[in-house]
């Protein structure tokens, strides 16, 4: 199963073969955003609280272009006693 943080190969698209850590995952339509891949261009209109312009940002990969290389995520330890 996919999960947040696990280790993934991209078997297909424009960046085919590289490896990167999931970010994001949206089950309800089988998507995933691979850190550091698939990056598109996102035009921000400027508000008073944001400057806007172009950014760059991560899209999402359908799950099926996804091969899982390691499925190890930390845990977070609890320090009750």
């Amino acid at each position: 199963m996919i999960i947040k943080g696990a280790q993934v190969k991209i078997l297909t698209g424009k960046d085919k073969n590289k490896e990167g850590e999931i970010i994001e995952v949206d089950r309800k339509k089988f998507r995933a955003k691979v850190k550091g891949f698939n990056i598109i261009k996102k035009h921000v209109k400027t508000t008073k609280e944001k400057k806007g312009g172009i950014f760059d940002k991560e899209n999402f990969i359908n799950i099926s272009n996804l091969k899982i290389i390691k499925n190890e995520v930390k845990k977070k330890k609890d320090n009750k006693k």
